[in-house]
């Protein structure tokens, strides 16, 4: 063993990246007491095992007040401390729109003070509700299309009493006479199944359980007959749950709907409730509402020189602000998803520049977004409001000392314009040949919420993609492939005449014909319409919807395109990348691209499932089985912060987390592995970025979780009989049992929650915990393992769990570990595990010291593996490990995404392990190196940006060595791990610095 590099002398530091509450320079915070963070830099590249033994804080009102050494706000004076983030304010108080300046000064190991850093900024935003004085206006509401289901009845039948329904057949039947009905249609919908028959003919019949949001609209005119007919629809109710039927048929303009006088197995039918029940909620048929976007506009006059103008902006909706014509951000969506009911969010701007001597046009552009538009499936919309609104507070400061506000109110004038549709889900009709005219005093409207400053990443365009292949795949139909899946929409440039109208349909895949696959899509029409002004070049993308794709299909050019007539534009939360990883596997690099981009394709305000079909929710099963890796990909702190006050804004009464969040009528009970987000995600940002204040404003509602989960427990700690479960999801031919899942995470949350109750000095809490967790965990082993280790179910999930969350003895654990294995050699060595299993395989197998296995799975290219949707063309992570097969070709439409995070999970895995880079603890004050050799890889590279700085590895091996050189940044310590060709490792403990090894 030779030690390469020397160790130097030490020499000094300087704070760099100076961020308050997780984000850089933010304008308008909304906390009491700000946070502060820096990283550390050496002034020497060459300098070792630096650290920081004190710090220096100044807060001002006045860069030159900063600039002459002091703070009005704040002076901290000289703080004998290692601490470089988590540091609250402790100065004068902040009122609402205060605009301050701060810099930090460090002392080094040797006592030494360092050079101040750049300055930094934030501000205050209006902090008190009654600092807002601009009113919520509006212009139309969006029209929706007439719905023949509107005053029919959910039925059902009369012998079973309310609650779920047993599996079976129910036969409902309805008699009418007609004469020669010009037109008779029935629209209807069942739950699960139906089967239509009119006088004994079937007319149709559906076949996807999961499919009955999707209303049917049926033309029975070609099959009646004069006198009396006989209508007869089957419900097959596929499992004991809900089961319903509602129907309206239309006989020219003669209504009949379903309610108590149809019969239903020979007796009088019972009406269940009105279109709008739960558990249905409102069914309509597929129809959108048209909803043009609204265009506001005030001007003003502006002669006096100005000093400072910030235009703070809302909207319940998505609003795109204008100064003089100009956008004042390219920020996309804003102000993002919440429970608009509890809280909406505002953005900051400062607007100075954009505003000049004279008139000045203030102008804005107003969609429904996620507040009355179309989210989830089967067309349902309007889950907080029917009415987008938009409200805006423009101050000016002038440098005499006056002020002057501009707020929204019936001052404001509104128009329709070229935006003629937007919708999320849908699409975009832009006509260029309109511009907005007719313009008519704003309502004013009122909405009851919190109005809060947004405390996380705005979306933003990250990358633009370029044409891989044009097709015409029949005349005048071009098909565009950008070579990478993603989320976004395209821009075009054309020079087209007057009236062109260009369509472009948005998919994943290509189907068996070479065509675009939108199957997959449900609901989803991801169409977005351009109508050409003419006579000119013309640049336009879409802004108020996006979509997951691939490939496009354009029709209505009048010539092929050209590579730069339409660029793919994708987009994402912006969150800050952090890391990297490269190895001498083409097939891994393929794999960890694959997880970054299904992650940013996610990661839109919110972790959402899928930016494709229509759901795009933030599901709390997919947000805690990723985000781990999400952050060793993206400083994701700012982005969870935001999210999981949603979180907490959702959870019901009784404790119990959601399924997604923002919450959705009906999806409150989010489950075991999903529900369990509310502890695990606010444990990885303590764990990775050291935010204890986080931890503590989420704790309570962690602990009223924990005890939801105790009190629906049977007497001995176990699940109840009856309750919500998705299981581990698409699994392969592996059913783990829900009994055992269940309680796995009940004690892995309870596991955490000892931590963290220690973590935040709660003593008597961190024991009820330990008392508690040693009851479930005995209760796991009494009820679902054998003595000689086998788990329930027998599943490699099952293990996964038992073995993850400690839920064994010593000698059980052992003889699981060796099940585990066993039944991946059983499957030819591949995988089963779903959603649940799948986040920690990788990481049980390395703890059982079996990493020889994980490398085998994490190689595979059969079916199921990371590999095999490599082979077959996959630049996302797919939904489902069958997603496509060459045998069976595509899954399920109902449920087959290719662009869903949470496979690629394997990611932290491969950072932690090929990488070797995790945290000791908390925040990376002490950091583990230990990379493992992969045996098909000759060498690899990682970096990751932690909250304290660049921590990089890389090593290569030949077959006489092993070379491995680790940066580990000041203020910290690593324990590594060097690797050596005979399987063992040489242990060091070292100091910031870059470190050298080499082992033959």
């Amino acid at each position: 063993m030779s030690l390469i590099a020397p160790i130097l002398a030490a020499g000094s530091l300087i704070a760099v990246d100076l961020r308050c509450n997780a984000l850089t320079d933010p304008l308008a915070i909304q906390s009491a007491q700000p946070q502060f963070s820096w990283k550390l830099k050496a002034v020497d590249p060459q300098s070792k095992n630096l650290s920081q033994s004190a710090y220096h804080i100044l807060v001002a009102s006045d860069p030159a007040i900063l600039k002459s050494g002091k703070g009005d706000l704040w002076d901290s004076g000289k703080v004998i401390s290692s601490s470089q983030f988590g540091i609250k304010y402790q100065g004068k108080a902040l009122l609402s729109r205060a605009q301050c300046w701060w810099k930090v000064q460090v002392w080094d190991q040797a006592g030494k003070a360092t050079d101040w850093s750049s300055v930094a900024y934030f501000g205050t935003g209006l902090k008190d509700q009654s600092d807002w004085q601009a009113q919520w206006i509006y212009g139309k509401t969006p029209e929706a299309p007439f719905n023949p289901l509107a005053d029919a009845k959910w039925i059902g039948s009369s012998k079973i009493s309310v609650g779920d329904t047993p599996q079976g057949t129910y036969h409902f039947r309805r008699e009418f006479e007609t004469n020669e009905a010009k037109s008779a249609t029935i629209t209807l919908t069942a739950d699960n199944l139906f089967i239509l028959k009119l006088n004994g003919k079937k007319l149709h019949q559906t076949t996807d359980p999961e499919n009955w949001r999707s209303v049917q609209e049926i033309d029975l005119a070609p099959h009646l007959k004069a006198g009396k007919n006989i209508l007869e629809i089957d419900v097959i109710n596929a499992t004991p749950s809900p089961c319903g039927l509602i129907a309206s048929l239309n006989l020219g303009g003669i209504n009949i709907s379903t309610d108590s006088s149809w019969l239903c197995d020979g007796a009088l039918a019972r009406e269940i409730g009105k279109n709008g029940v739960a558990p249905w909620g409102l069914v309509k048929p597929k129809g959108l509402v048209k909803a043009p976007a609204q265009y506001f506009k005030k001007s003003v006059q502006i002669t006096r020189s100005i000093k400072r103008a910030t235009a703070y902006v809302t909207a319940l909706g998505i609003v795109d602000f204008e100064v003089n014509g100009k956008r004042v951000a390219e920020d996309l969506f804003t102000p993002g998803w919440t429970n608009y009911n509890i809280r909406t969010h505002y953005r900051t701007f400062d607007i100075t520049k954009n505003l000049k001597s004279g008139t000045n046009d203030f102008n804005a552009v107003l969609g429904q977004g996620w507040f009355a538009g179309y989210v989830a499936w089967g067309l349902q919309r309007e889950h907080y409001g029917k009415t987008p609104m938009f409200k805006a507070q423009i101050e000016i400061e002038f440098t005499d000392g006056t002020k002057q506000s501009i707020n929204t109110d019936t001052s404001w004038k509104v128009a329709d314009g070229p935006i003629l549709d937007e919708h999320f889900l849908h699409g975009e009709k832009f006509d260029a040949r309109l511009q907005p005219k007719n313009w008519v005093p704003a309502k004013v409207g009122e909405f009851k919420t919190v109005l809060q400053a947004f405390p996380g990443d705005p979306v933003q365009a990250y990358q633009t993609i370029k044409t891989k292949s044009i097709k015409e795949v029949e005349k005048r139909v071009y098909q565009i492939d950008f070579g990478q899946n993603l989320s976004g929409f395209v821009k075009l440039k054309v020079n087209q005449p007057s009236g062109t109208k260009i369509t472009i349909r948005h998919a994943e895949r290509l189907d068996k014909n070479g065509r675009i696959y939108t199957t997959n899509l449900r609901a989803a029409e991801a169409t977005d319409v351009y109508i050409c002004k003419g006579g000119e070049v013309e640049e336009w993308n879409p802004r108020f919807t996006f979509h997951g794709f691939q490939y496009i299909e354009v029709t209505g050019l009048t010539e092929k395109p050209k590579e730069n007539t339409f660029t793919a534009i994708a987009i994402s939360s912006a969150t800050p990348e952090a890391g990297q990883l490269e190895t001498s596997d083409p097939m891994l690099n393929q794999l960890i691209s694959n997880a970054w981009w299904t992650q940013k394709m996610n990661f839109i305000d919110v972790p959402t499932d899928c930016p494709q079909r229509d759901e795009r929710l933030g599901w709390t099963g997919d947000a805690q089985a990723y985000i781990l890796t999400a952050s060793y990909y993206s400083d994701v702190q700012s982005f969870f912060t935001k999210w999981l006050e949603s979180l907490d804004d959702d959870q019901r009464e009784d404790g119990q987390y959601p399924k997604v969040a923002p919450i959705l009528a009906g999806l409150d009970d989010g489950g075991p592995a999903w529900a369990d987000a509310g502890v695990i995600c606010p444990m990885v940002i303590y764990d990775m970025y050291g935010d204890k204040e986080l931890l503590s404003r989420h704790y309570p509602n962690m602990k009223r979780f924990i005890e939801f989960c105790r009190l629906r427990s049977k007497p001995g700690l176990l699940p109840p009989e009856k309750y919500h479960i998705y299981g581990d999801w698409l699994s392969i031919n592996a059913n783990t049992p829900n009994d055992v899942i269940t309680q796995a995470y009940f004690a892995g949350s309870t596991e955490l929650m000892i931590r963290a109750a220690k973590i935040l000095g709660h003593g008597e809490d961190a024991q009820s915990f330990t008392d508690l967790h040693t009851k479930v965990k005995k209760a796991f082993q009494d009820a679902f393992v054998t003595t000689d280790g086998k788990v329930k179910g027998e599943t490699q999930c099952a293990y996964v769990l038992a073995l993850g969350f400690d839920l064994l003895n010593e000698t059980q654990a052992k003889n699981a570990a060796d099940y585990l294995i066993a039944d991946i050699e059983k499957r030819g060595w591949h995988l089963s595990t779903g959603f649940v299993g799948t986040r920690d395989l990788m990481h049980v197998l390395s703890k059982i010291g079996r990493d020889d296995v994980a490398f085998r799975l994490l190689h595979n290219t059969t079916f199921p593996s990371w590999g095999f949707t490599i082979k077959n063309g996959a630049t996302s992570i797919w939904e489902r490990w069958d997603g496509w097969t060459p045998e069976k070709g595509f899954q399920d439409p109902g449920m087959n995404s290719f662009a869903h995070y949470a496979y690629g999970a394997v990611s932290g895995w491969m950072f932690k392990t090929i990488g070797g880079i995790s945290p000791l603890e908390a925040g990376f004050s002490k950091i583990l190196i230990a990379p493992k050799l992969d045996p098909k890889l000759t060498w690899a590279s990682t970096t990751y940006d932690s909250v304290r700085g660049p921590i990089k590895t890389s090593w290569k091996r030949s077959e006489n060595s092993i070379e491995l050189t680790a940066e580990v940044p000041p203020n910290t310590t690593a324990e590594i791990h060097v690797p050596k060709l005979d399987g063992t490792v040489e242990k060091y403990n070292v100091g910031s610095g870059t470190w050298k090894f080499a082992t033959s």
